[in-house]
């Protein structure tokens, strides 16, 4: 049964986790010629710089209410100019694509760490690393799904015609909407559980 300490501990990583996120977003766009995210003060660890009410604050706590299987939010996004970039599109694909790679490291860091932990470590280290790798599986699929404006909706736009790309990119007013509801009636549910478990298993349990 989860406690509160569980909870708390949780949302704790799950912080931790989105505002690596977004800063992995603005450094993948200072490398592609995009000074936007730096020049905001956002390429940092500071969680002040990175508070979204919907993200860090609604959906979280939602989804706790609606004792919803797994937790999942994100930080406000760093701003990206990609006419700065050296080749916007192509720049905002990469863009898109560092976030959910920056949860991977966490996963495979935190999964490592399991592994190399002696049997006699104190047992909150092992709930911190099992709660960080399976806190950011969650964060790497569920960021990949397309819906504007996950870092998914950002891969699926680069390879999209003109035309069809500003249709869909103007999805992004209602997206918050759209994955709430997606959440609600448990359709994600049906690829992101069972992928999770997976991944959790062999990395984790095996």
């Amino acid at each position: 049964m989860t406690t509160l300490i569980d909870v708390l501990f949780q949302v704790l990583i799950l912080f931790f986790s989105v505002i690596i996120h977004e800063v992995a977003h603005g450094y993948a766009a200072l490398t592609l010629g995009d000074p936007t995210a730096r020049q905001a003060g956002r390429l940092t660890l500071n969680p002040i710089k990175h508070m979204d009410p919907w993200g860090t604050v609604v959906l979280p706590l939602f989804l706790i209410l609606v004792r919803s299987p797994f937790l999942v939010g994100w930080a406000r996004p760093v701003p990206v100019n990609p006419l700065r970039m050296r080749d916007p599109k192509k720049g905002m694909m990469l863009v898109g694509a560092a976030g959910p790679l920056a949860n991977i490291a966490l996963i495979l860091l935190s999964a490592l760490a399991l592994r190399s932990m002696p049997f006699s470590a104190p047992p909150i280290l092992f709930d911190l690393f099992k709660y960080c790798c399976a806190i950011n599986i969650i964060l790497a699929l569920f960021n990949l799904v397309p819906v504007p404006p996950l870092d998914g909706s950002k891969v699926v736009a680069g390879i999209l015609p003109p035309k069809m790309r500003a249709a869909y990119v103007g999805l992004e007013r209602y997206g918050i909407f759209i994955i709430i509801g997606l959440l609600y009636l448990g359709l994600l549910d049906q690829v992101i559980i069972p992928l999770y478990r997976t991944i959790f298993y062999l990395l984790v349990q095996t």
